[in-house]
């Protein structure tokens, strides 16, 4: 399966990057090189991974996701992820890693948004 990644700008300053698929051997690098592009074109006050679209990630994405918030936080820039997908989340919990990218909540789909 391939990896489609959407950027957008959100008020603020913010950049959110939003892979839809799997993240794996064959498509991880997208991941950092997406970030590393935006990094590029400038220092936004923050960059949002939203991986509420992502299907499945194995070890080298979660590798990846790792160099890319490395790569943000040498340039003085906060990565955090969003809406991980339950999968997602799942991975980041078992690997030790969701409090590195600000302990999100499992994206639900369907479900409301909170007020």
């Amino acid at each position: 399966m391939s990896l489609l990644i959407s950027t957008s700008i959100l008020p603020g300053g913010i950049v959110e990057i939003c892979p839809d698929g799997e993240i794996d051997v064959d498509t991880a690098f997208e991941v950092r090189e997406g970030i590393a592009g935006v990094l590029a074109k400038g220092r936004p006050t923050r960059i949002e991974l939203n991986m509420r679209r992502v299907s499945f990630i194995d070890s080298v994405g979660i590798s990846a996701m790792v160099a890319g918030f490395q790569m943000a936080e040498v340039s003085g820039v906060k990565l955090v992820v969003t809406e991980p997908s339950r999968f997602v989340h799942r991975q980041l919990w078992v690997t030790g890693l969701l409090g590195l990218f600000g302990a999100p909540e499992p994206y639900f789909a369907g479900a409301g948004s909170a007020s």
